[in-house]
């Protein structure tokens, strides 16, 4: 079964500065849930963050710990970042998007997966669970940078 959720919300701050701190994988502890540590394991080829380094995050989901490994394939800040799995539990994308909005940035995150056989009965509350989590990222990157 595949899994195919989205979040939007509006932050009353403009696209750079959203996407300065969320595109900072040493900020995804602060603000997405069940992640307890990220860090950089592989620069991009320019070295640094960009398409082709690799975040390695540490997450609980379902009371149980996660490693996993997202590569990322597309790096335009401060509109889009995205990133695919390359070690996991399952193949997962995730897109995050920030675009202009009347009142700051439309922030977008978007989760697709394929819950595979391991996770097939689960695949109806984990889709659930991951709507629930990037909804309430949204709403603590906002408090985040709104205080």
């Amino acid at each position: 079964m595949t899994i195919d959720e989205t979040a939007e919300r509006v932050i009353g701050l403009p696209p750079e500065k959203v996407a300065a701190y969320a595109m900072d994988w040493r900020h995804d502890s602060e603000w997405t849930q069940g992640i307890r540590a990220a860090g950089l394991t592989r620069e991009a080829d320019t070295g640094g963050f960009g398409v082709g380094a690799e975040v390695t995050r540490t997450a609980y989901f379902l009371g149980r710990r996660i490693d996993y490994v997202l590569r990322v394939a597309g790096y335009d800040p401060p509109g889009l970042l995205d990133m695919v799995s390359v070690a996991g539990p399952m193949p997962m994308h995730v897109t995050y998007t920030f675009d202009p909005h009347p009142e700051g940035t439309l922030a977008r995150i978007r989760v697709r997966g394929d819950a595979g056989a391991l996770y097939r009965l689960a695949a109806p509350v984990m889709a659930r669970k991951v709507r629930s989590s990037i909804t309430k990222d949204l709403r603590d990157l906002e408090r985040r940078l709104i205080r």
